[in-house]
């Protein structure tokens, strides 16, 4: 787009540069200010008292997050402008900023005031004039264009209608191999999403490319700064696909100046586990059944025996453990309703008085007063201990599971509801790495199992106390110092005493707890999830504060949603509202209408959900029949890097090929997105985008699946061209692909 201080808008431009120096100036003011007390906390050093040291390590952590907010908004902080009825002008922007004598500079997007910037339209304008979207580059202006609401109310001299618009100039510009925020062009269907209310589950579906993990991701950033003290405590969870996924997005929300989200997968879900195994379809379907819950149950509750009657020698007396005491022993813990380790403690209590009630009748002169010395040689007798322990066995998830796949007889014991065949898909040996479908398997076992430690109830009883001591504490200390530059309140000052650590975010006390309930989850590819792994999820949200997003045209996985109401209406009991978005703003119009005439062709009786295409892009198919394929495949990606022109190219394969196929092409080991060519299988391909998608022997992909969503995925990537490379025929639906090529792409292609 040209400068528009070469245009007729010069003075327009000129006004506008001159309020964003002022911003930028503004900004730079902030930083200096939190960057010295930040500085002047940490030159006090590691002195005074533990209460002083804390509230050193308190403020400096906030002035260091504070710093990395004003830090991430640096670019495009700018972005719109308001001119209202009343004559009021209003700029959107990052985030809110005031002057010196706190006179609004800036009002954050997510403001009410904000609202009309997405929502104001010709037919509603509301008490809009004029919406002017400004584009920067650095701390420069290098484009105004105007959307006039009210003719009337503006003078010519004022407006800008000039160039080609601000959704798209972003649709059009080359992925860098980050995803990037689309503050500045949210649009109406869009914004309703996003600024959509708390409570209740909500679940967004749309087609590829109409921006659901971004509308997801600016809802997270909106949620945090319209609720922040009903969710910032317990925080927010966002659950992506993949890592490579998680690393694509990481610098949304830092940009729209959130820092505090705990980004993870399913397969990272637990604290201390490594999810690195991998498995077929079919054992990972197996595992994502909602039956494990009753499996589980048994297998925990399997371990809660009662032996012969047998004896037990404690030093030189010989007790009896009788049937009768163990089994009431069993009930009496049974019925605290608590997990297996922590009702082991009540079950144990009570053998231990059974068993010292015989101990006092045979040793004369033995008195109550004894008890207590009693109990204590009970505990320390080796019979005792292991009797006991056969009765009712202390019990680990890790272990608990890896029994249950490495020995066949405990399976069939908890899982007879299990076909023979798929029990022996299940076995494995003690010490195969973890799968991600092993996840929500070992979450559930540790939520029945729970701590074998008596002295955690009373820590989290001290901790408790510990914590109403601090926030009174920091309440007096910020009232009568003023400290905090009204960033801070009590409660999130003490939360930086935590005995967990002074510096530990909420985010991080969260991602090391595997108890820990977010006050909002954000599910991104949500139609991936077994019911197993919804099970877990929704264990660590009890208000059931959702936002759900996903297509169940995409879904790949055997243990996927083939709708929303099969998978969730059993675990929310139909408790969900449902937003649906419309418009593909990623894929041209023609990738489209062949990844859509493919998904029929294939699955007749479910269409793809419809989209309409905000685009299309000359020569968007093309395809190569190639008779060698890793030759063909090479000379391809040399032709489209020739036309890449700066941008990103994925080449996607189906699974068996991939490891072959990177090697060929020197894209071997971790995936890194910001380099110009990647090679992904579908599902790695899951919520990215890029310029230019190879997606090599489509047929194969089709077959390997079983399904279409994996050939779906792959094909609707592409921003500006998918290229089809094959050897084999390509798959029903695709035949009209081939004539868009011969007679509209040969020329650019190259190949045949």
């Amino acid at each position: 787009m040209p400068d528009q201080s070469s245009s007729g808008s010069s003075v327009a431009h000129r006004v506008e540069q001159d309020h964003l120096d002022r911003v930028y100036e503004r900004l730079d003011d902030l930083r200096e200010h939190t960057r010295s007390r930040l500085t002047a906390v940490r030159r006090s050093g590691a002195t005074g008292s533990h209460q002083n040291r804390s509230e050193r390590d308190a403020f400096a952590t906030l002035y260091e997050d504070r710093l990395a907010q004003l830090d991430a908004v640096e670019e495009r902080l700018v972005f719109g402008r308001l001119d209202l009825t009343d004559g009021e002008r209003r700029y959107v922007g990052r985030i809110g900023l005031s002057d010196a004598e706190q006179v609004p500079m800036l009002t954050d997007w997510r403001a009410p005031a904000a609202r009309a910037f997405y929502q104001a339209t010709a037919a509603q304008p509301g008490d809009v004039v004029l919406r002017r979207h400004l584009q920067t580059r650095h701390r420069s202006v290098v484009g105004i264009e105007d959307d006039v609401l009210d003719l009337d109310a503006v003078q010519e001299a004022d407006v800008n209608l000039s160039g080609e618009g601000a959704l798209l100039a972003a649709l059009n510009a080359q992925r860098t191999g980050r995803m990037g925020d689309i503050v500045a062009t949210i649009q109406a269907e869009q914004d309703a999403v996003i600024r959509s209310e708390l409570d209740g589950v909500l679940i967004v579906e749309g087609g590829p490319g109409t921006g659901k993990t971004a509308v997801a991701l600016h809802r997270a950033a909106f949620l945090l700064y319209a609720h922040r003290e009903r969710i910032e405590r317990s925080g927010v969870l966002l659950v992506g696909p993949s890592r490579v996924f998680l690393r694509y997005i990481e610098k949304v929300l830092p940009a729209l100046g959130e820092t505090g989200v705990v980004a993870t997968t399913i397969a990272d879900l637990l604290p201390g586990v490594e999810a690195t195994g991998t498995e077929n379809d079919e054992v990972a379907e197996i595992k994502g059944r909602r039956q494990w819950t009753t499996i589980l149950a048994a297998a925990v509750r399997a371990r809660q025996r009662v032996l012969p009657e047998q004896d037990l020698v404690v030093g030189s007396v010989r007790l009896r453990l009788l049937e009768r005491d163990v089994r009431q022993a069993q009930e009496r813990a049974r019925r605290s309703r608590a997990p297996h380790n922590v009702a082991r403690v009540t079950f144990v209590r009570h053998m231990l008085n059974s068993l010292a009630e015989q101990y006092a009748e045979k040793v004369p002169g033995v008195g109550e007063d004894d008890r207590a010395d009693i109990i204590d040689e009970l505990r320390s007798s080796r019979d005792v201990r292991v009797a006991l322990n056969l009765c009712w066995m202390p019990l680990s998830a890790t272990g608990l599971l890896e029994d249950l796949y490495a020995k066949p007889h405990r399976l069939a014991e908890a899982a007879p509801r299990l076909s023979a065949r798929e029990r022996r898909a299940l076995y494995r040996d003690r010490g195969t790495p973890w799968t991600p479908a092993d996840v929500p398997l070992l979450d559930e076992a540790a939520e029945r199992i729970g701590e074998d430690d008596e002295a955690d109830q009373a820590r989290t009883r001290a901790d408790q106390t510990q914590r109403e001591a601090e926030i009174a504490y920091a309440r007096e200390m910020l009232q009568q110092s003023g400290a905090g530059d009204g960033l801070v309140d009590a409660e999130t000052v003490a939360g930086r005493f935590a005995a967990t650590g002074p510096r530990m975010t909420t985010a991080e006390r969260a991602m090391a707890d595997r108890s820990w309930t977010y006050g909002h989850v954000v599910v991104d590819e949500a139609q991936e999830l077994s019911p197993m792994a919804w099970h877990a999820l929704l264990r660590r949200n009890p208000t059931r504060s959702m936002t759900v997003v996903g297509d169940v045209s995409q879904t790949s996985s055997r243990s996927g949603a083939r709708s929303w109401s099969q998978m969730l209406e059993r675990p929310l009991r139909g408790r969900y509202r449902t937003s649906t978005l419309t418009v593909n703003y990623r894929t041209p119009a023609r990738v489209m209408d062949a990844a859509r005439a493919m998904m029929i062709a294939a699955d007749p009786e479910h269409p793809p959900t419809p989209v309409t295409s905000a685009r299309d892009v000359p020569d968007a198919v093309v395809t190569s029949a190639v008779p060698e394929l890793l030759q063909g495949v090479a000379g391809v990606v040399d032709r489209e890097r020739a036309h890449l022109d700066g941008g990103r190219m994925a080449v996607l394969v189906p699974p068996s090929l991939r490891a072959q196929i990177a090697q060929a092409l020197g894209s071997e080991g971790r995936v890194d997105l910001t380099r110009e060519v990647v090679v992904l299988d579908p599902t790695g391909s899951k919520g990215l985008e890029f310029d230019v998608v190879v997606l090599v022997e489509p047929a194969r992909m089709l077959a390997e699946a079983g399904r279409p969503g994996d050939l779906y995925v792959a094909m609707t990537r592409p921003t500006r061209r998918l290229h089809l490379v094959h050897t084999e025929p390509l798959p029903a639906g695709l035949e009209d692909v081939q004539h868009l090529r011969t007679i509209g792409t040969s020329a650019a292609s190259g190949a045949r």
